[in-house]
């Protein structure tokens, strides 16, 4: 399976993002992940969202169980404290040195239906893994992380040494290209965004891309990869917002 690389080079663009991805994208940042609903209207401000706009996408937020609201504190849901957690270690993958040994997943589980196969494809592609052919998954086992246990229960785990040229085989996983291209691309854009709104946007659509790293040992990308680049990049962001949620706190 190929990964899917958003915010393409020569597009029209990134869509302007909404108030309810702005929330996201403070709560997703912020440590721990919540935020007063004063703070969250001082905060959202510079995106051109009104308080009566915020408010109402806070609403929206709640009932459809995105948000949590204690008085008058927001805070992310656990669906979404998850994705937190994967955006993290998206910006801390944690690796060791590889010996040359893949992990491979071969799905043995059958009679499932089409929304058990698709949970199934997410969680595997969320572990970074790529699928070679229908039920055969793999990746350099470079990642310092074990598989969740459960995964024994519809598939068989095992470590293989493929025949041929890793970096070949890591070319034919991954749309290695198109993803160094699209995050040269996002780099580019937060660089020269004047506006909040438009940093935001090219961050989020940074971030989103790297959930969709591969992390692959060096000598298996393409030169000049861009991956810690970008991580360093939207790590920077990640300070900024802080800091100004700091002295938001602080002018209170």
């Amino acid at each position: 399976m190929r990964m899917n690389v958003s915010a393409a080079p020569g597009g029209t663009g990134l869509p302007p993002l909404s108030a309810r991805s702005v929330v996201l994208s403070l709560l997703l940042g912020a440590h721990p992940p919540e935020l007063p609903v004063k703070d969250l209207v001082r905060l959202v401000e510079p995106f051109g969202i009104g308080g009566s706009t915020l408010r109402a996408a806070l609403s929206r937020m709640v009932a459809a169980g995105d948000l949590r609201r204690t008085d008058a504190v927001y805070r992310l849901s656990d669906r979404l404290l998850a994705r937190q957690h994967r955006q993290d270690e998206a910006l801390r993958p944690r690796t060791r040195a590889w010996d040359g040994d893949w992990e491979m997943l071969v799905v043995t589980a059958t009679g499932r239906g089409p929304a058990e196969r698709a949970d199934l494809r997410g969680r595997l592609t969320a572990l970074r893994l790529a699928e070679l052919r229908e039920g055969v998954w793999l990746r350099p086992a470079n990642l310092d992380r074990a598989l969740p246990a459960d995964l024994a229960r519809v598939a068989l785990l095992c470590t293989a040494r493929p025949d041929g040229s890793p970096p070949a085989l890591a070319a034919r996983l991954w749309p290695l290209d198109d993803w160094a291209a699209t995050a040269r691309h996002l780099l580019a854009r937060a660089a020269g965004a004047r506006r909040p709104a438009d940093r935001l946007t090219a961050f989020a659509a940074a971030v989103r891309l790297l959930l969709t790293d591969p992390v692959l040992p060096p000598w298996l990308l393409p030169a000049d990869w861009p991956g810690e680049e970008l991580r360093t990049a939207y790590a920077g962001y990640q300070r900024e917002l802080a800091a100004s949620l700091e002295r938001q706190t602080r002018e209170v």
